[in-house]
């Protein structure tokens, strides 16, 4: 590895730590119920972006299947979220 992708790993990885931060602050200070649900999309999000950086960085393909399956979870849980909401708001 070169010393410009290094720099470039231990750049990426402090910013998506701090996107991660900045959303769980949203998902714990959310007002609504969605703004919420987005946080927590944002935060599975980030997540896979950071094991794809550290999968690429430490040269442990593995990883990037355990990004795909993260993701494939985190969109399915945000469908059934989206379903929730929507019987929710039709009670109300």
């Amino acid at each position: 590895m070169t010393l410009v992708q290094q720099a470039i790993y231990l750049a990426v990885l402090p910013l998506l730590a701090l996107a991660l931060l900045l959303a769980f602050v949203r998902m714990l200070l959310g007002p609504s119920l969605p703004d919420r649900v987005v946080a927590l999309e944002t935060i599975a999000v980030t997540s896979v972006g950071m094991i794809v950086v550290y999968a690429v960085a430490s040269d442990e393909p593995v990883l990037l299947d355990v990004a795909s399956v993260w993701a494939i979870i985190s969109f399915v849980s945000i469908i059934a979220f989206a379903h929730y909401i929507e019987r929710w708001r039709r009670k109300s």
